[in-house]
């Protein structure tokens, strides 16, 4: 598929996120393990935590991290593109608003 059916296509993408994840699971078995823990660990895309955080609270992610981190966890795709979804990283007890709202996560 090219760009424009992986990326700007109706899903938005997020299909394309969630291979991404299953693909990343067999190269980094470890990091499959952290996410089916729930642990929220970064992908590359807003959303993830990094190393000890400081003591933020909650913090916003983009749809496409929770699609990629789904494909990792080898969990069905289930995203809904006008809805938020909030997870809480279970290694630092933070919550992370994945939104569709792309100014919360890019300000936020």
């Amino acid at each position: 598929m090219n760009y424009e059916e992986r990326i700007e296509s109706s899903d938005l993408g997020v299909i394309n996120a969630w291979e991404v994840g299953r693909e990343l699971a067999l190269k980094n078995p470890s990091l499959a393990e952290q996410a089916k823990r729930g642990e929220l660990p970064e992908l590359g895309l807003k959303g993830g935590i990094a190393g000890n955080p400081k003591i933020k609270q909650k913090k916003y992610g983009c749809l496409w991290y929770l699609a990629q981190w789904q494909g990792l966890r080898s969990d069905d795709l289930d995203i809904y593109l006008d809805r938020e979804v909030e997870l809480v990283c279970t290694r630092a007890n933070i919550k992370v608003i994945f939104t569709p709202d792309m100014n919360k996560y890019i300000n936020g």
